[in-house]
């Protein structure tokens, strides 16, 4: 690599960089403000990305004069001690497009520039220069996947660079970026060349990078060595007070420090007073802030200065109040993450970790639960305090618990993130009441309930409402939507706070169910009912005869029918129903269930006396005296323990499934698809309807084709068409009020020959009237399909989800019912078959009574090819294959809608980490 070359154009005046976190000042013409992103680095910490800017030449300056003379010389192959005027015009302005530079700051200060310069239509040459006091920490994997991001979005395919042979870390970042990636050696250069398509590999990577470093991000604001409380106060009743007494008396470990400006004592409440952060003669990983939110923003540069991890804002007056609100709320974020610091909260209840040597609780709860597998993310404060009450009711034991208030920057995808590698915690409770980010929910839930249980209750489905405080895009999507999300990512969704607890209960205890088949085991024939109904009802099957016991059985009589069923290979599962008789033999019962259960790989479950948590009589002790893995849970009916089983049972088929793999469709050309969408907002800049001919040329890329239609503006072109195609034809109304009339009289079908088509002309003009522009047709002319069941198939992009597939068969009482589907590409194989499967009126397409089965396998066809379409053509605001006639064999696809449109907002799961 040769050192720079003479500046295209004049220099600029040269300006500093604003105060972290504020907006650039002034920004050039084409500024493309949307790769600006907050990341967070290897290490945990947080760093804002962004296209540099001529204002940036100051900085460019500083940062380059402490940059070591071995890494300048590894990005110039020459000595190169410091920058003239025309090297610094040069790196600093930029056209965005054929040459683009992004800067990583923290606090005031560049750490780091990675570029692109366009040598070939789609070639371009890249390189990084990073301080050497950051090297280590991820950057140049940072800049690589953004570079790339943004290099495909101009046009480019393809990165090379010039690389020094022991320049090893930059060699590293290519070779371990899962490109497929060239080397040649000439001239004592190292040449790389790959091509920065995404892949499987390379989003493989990125994924378990972003997983490591929020992850480590996360730990920094749960595992604190030393916490200071920013508002302490030894006044009762105060949430300062609140504060600072639930961490001591919760026992924390570390080093802890009551912080108030006020105060002139040495201590507050037995705890090491200070005025301010800055004076405590010690570091502070942890700040817990309750202060009036106008003072907060002075309290986080207090923290950045004093070099504090993380924040947890129990501070209210935010978002939750108005605009003022929010942008405060926006300050605050903005600060904390240039300055390298996650916030939890503002309007947070706080967190808690039980973990040995932790026992932290920063939160205004005073309850303090045991300790236990069980970790929790909730938004409200108010529902977290009833939260932390029903789980200490109930035994259940926690591992870590966090109340994100308005969730301004930590989300329950950080903890998702987490708890995915925290081996204290073995199953994950979910609140929400907002998605931020759906497609990263999706994304992060689904590879988390592959290795651990995530039970979720999502509040406002119904309204689709957003809390006061939460900052999110507003979706437009049916409440279907979400559950059907929750199912593509194998959440264990659930519709109350009690069943969010009942399924914990089982999950934390018991092994999961291998399968349907449920047997019962009981002294009550009314509870055994009840237990019946509920089993039908969730779709689980009865292993042979319920074992129902007298009422006055004894502790034999249940040994007997416990040994039985546990050793059954059909009995996938036990209910135990136990209700005592008037003389109780309580203990004897519990001891014979326990032993029983013990080291059984089936899952046992009780109604046992009624009780609603792990009797004392049925639990395993673990090290700390909580319940271990094979308590046995009861519950207080058996509709609850059969609800909580049925749930389980649906969770463990999900994880089972072996084919779940995203296949590679043959005959797509993407790149087609792309210049055609490209050419096509060339000629309608403001987006618009597809017509006919763009409708097919656009599908054609993907493989899909349409049975053509021919409009036609009388009875005599109708008849002379027919004739074309050889009859057996339709004639169909085109105007979008008479389609799916539930008389179908918008088709007019088996057409044979020219008296049948004049016929019906006649008819559907009488019906629908003539059309009052001559030259517009209201009727087209269609070969007829083989005869089969008529389903739809649409894709949607939404502003919060980004692109959304569903699924239904046509009809008006499908639309009335709203019998769809719903999934967000890329599709698996399971996910397609789900689709397909799950609609109320699947089974017409399985031959229900006595008709012909479909082909199943050319539907899932389908809807991979218009998931694929949809993912890669953002453009595609809206497609509809609005009419697919399903045969035995085959599928044809009979009417078409497509709008394409300019992206107004890019979707917020990209191929590059970034924080939203």
């Amino acid at each position: 690599m040769t050192p720079p070359e003479e500046p295209d154009t004049a220099g600029q005046t040269l300006a500093g960089l604003p105060l972290a976190g504020r907006p650039l000042s002034g920004r050039p013409d084409g500024y493309p403000a949307e790769l600006e992103a907050d990341v967070v680095l290897r290490d945990g910490a947080t760093a804002h990305l962004r296209p540099i800017t001529p204002d940036d030449a100051d900085l460019l300056v500083e940062f380059y004069a402490r940059v070591s003379e071995q890494s300048k010389y590894y990005r110039f192959f020459a000595p190169y001690p410091q920058l003239s005027d025309r090297d610094v015009a040069r790196f600093t302005q930029v056209d965005y497009h054929d040459r683009l530079a992004l800067i990583v700051t923290v606090a005031d200060a560049m750490i780091g520039v990675g570029r692109y310069e366009r040598t070939g239509r789609r070639t371009a040459e890249v390189a990084f220069l990073i301080e050497d006091a950051h090297q280590g920490r991820g950057l140049g994997q940072l800049f690589l996947e953004h570079l790339a991001q943004a290099a495909r979005e101009n046009g480019i395919t393809r990165f090379v660079a010039e690389v020094l042979p022991d320049n090893r870390k930059m060699i590293t970042v290519f070779t371990e970026a899962g490109y497929t990636v060239a080397r040649e050696f000439e001239d004592g250069v190292i040449m790389v060349e790959f091509d920065i398509a995404p892949t499987d590999t390379s989003f493989g990577v990125m994924q378990a990078r972003e997983q490591r470093s929020e992850a480590l991000s996360i730990a920094r604001l749960l595992t604190p060595s030393s916490v200071a409380v920013i508002g302490a106060s030894r006044r009762e009743g105060t949430i300062g007070n609140a504060l600072l007494r639930n961490l001591r008396d919760g026992g924390f470990p570390g080093r802890l420090y009551a912080v108030n400006t006020d105060t002139k004592a040495e201590a507050i409440d037995g705890v090491t007073a200070y005025p301010t952060i800055r004076d405590v003669d010690d570091t502070v990983d942890l700040a817990v802030v309750a202060v009036p939110a106008e003072a907060v923003v002075d309290v986080v540069l207090d923290c950045a200065a004093k070099g504090v991890r993380g924040l947890v804002v129990v501070s209210s007056g935010f978002a939750e109040v108005g605009a003022e609100g929010r942008r405060r709320q926006r300050r605050l974020v903005g600060l904390a993450r240039s300055y390298g610091m996650r916030v939890i909260g503002p309007n947070a209840l706080g967190v808690i970790n039980t973990a040995p040597g932790v026992s932290l609780n920063a939160t205004l709860s005073p309850l303090m639960p045991s300790r236990g597998r069980v970790a929790f993310f909730c938004q409200s404060g108010a529902l977290g305090v009833s939260i932390l009450a029903d789980m200490v009711g109930r035994g259940l034991g926690l591992s870590s618990f966090v109340s994100a208030g308005n969730r301004a920057d930590v989300s329950g995808n950080d903890l998702m993130q987490y708890w995915y590698s925290d081996e204290s915690t073995e199953v994950v409770l979910l609140y929400l009441e907002s998605l931020g980010n759906p497609r990263k929910f999706s994304r992060v839930a689904r590879r988390l309930a592959r290795r651990k249980p995530v039970i979720a209750l999502k509040s406002g489905r119904a309204t689709q409402g957003v809390p006061l405080g939460h900052t999110v895009r507003r979706s437009h999507l049916p409440a279907a939507t979400v559950d059907s999300l929750f199912r593509q990512s194998g959440l264990i969704g659930v519709d109350t706070t009690g069943e969010l607890f009942d399924v914990a209960q089982l999950v934390a205890h018991q092994p999961l169910p291998k399968g349907r088949r449920v047997a019962i085991v009981s002294n009550s024939d009314a509870l055994t009912l009840l237990a019946l109904d509920t089993m039908a009802g969730c779709g689980l099957e009865v292993a042979g005869e319920p074992h129902t016991l007298s009422a006055d059985a004894t502790a034999d009589d249940f040994c007997e029918a416990l040994t039985s069923v546990i050793a059954d290979d059909e009995v996938h599962s036990v209910v135990v129903i136990f209700t005592p008789p008037v003389q109780s033999n309580v203990a004897e019962v519990a001891q014979v269930l326990a032993a029983a259960a013990a080291g059984s790989d089936k899952p046992v479950l009780s109604t046992f006396l009624a009780s609603r948590s792990v009797p004392e009589q049925l639990r395993v002790s673990d090290e700390h005296g909580g319940a271990a893995r094979g308590s046995i849970p009861s519950f207080l009916s058996p509709q609850y323990a059969v609800g909580a089983l049925a749930k389980a049972t649906q969770y463990a088929e999900w994880r089972r499934r072996a084919d779940d793999q995203i296949p590679s469709l043959p005959n797509v050309d993407s790149a087609g698809a792309e210049d055609f969408v490209a050419e096509f907002l060339q000629r309608h800049p403001s987006g618009a309807d597809l017509d006919d001919a763009d409708r097919q040329r656009l599908l054609s890329f993907y493989d899909i084709s349409v049975l053509q239609a021919f409009p036609v503006l009388s009875a005599d072109e109708a008849v002379a068409r027919a004739a074309e195609l050889g009859f057996e034809v339709i004639l169909k109304a085109t105007a979008e009020q008479w389609r799916m009339r539930p008389d179908l009289a918008d088709i007019w079908r088996h057409i044979h020959d020219e008296d049948d088509m004049r016929e019906a002309w006649a008819e559907m003009t009488r019906t629908f009237g003539v059309a009052s522009d001559p030259g517009r047709a209201q009727f087209v002319v269609q070969k007829m399909a083989p005869p089969g069941v008529p389903v739809v198939i649409s894709a949607q992009e939404d502003v919060a989800f980004g692109p959304v597939v569903s699924f239904g068969l046509s009809g008006v009482a499908t639309d009335l019912l709203g019998d769809r589907s719903y999934r967000m590409p890329p599709l698996t194989t399971a996910d397609a078959a789900e689709m397909v499967r799950e609609v109320r009126a699947a089974p017409l397409l399985y031959g229900y009574r006595g008709s012909d089965p479909v082909d199943i396998a050319a539907i899932e066809n389908l809807l991979h090819r218009v998931s694929r379409l949809t993912l890669e053509l953002e453009e595609v605001v809206r497609l509809d294959l609005r009419s697919v006639l399903v045969a035995a064999t085959g599928a044809t696809v009979l009417d078409t809608s497509i709008r394409i449109a300019p992206n107004e907002k890019p979707r917020q799961d990209m191929p590059a980490r970034r924080l939203t």
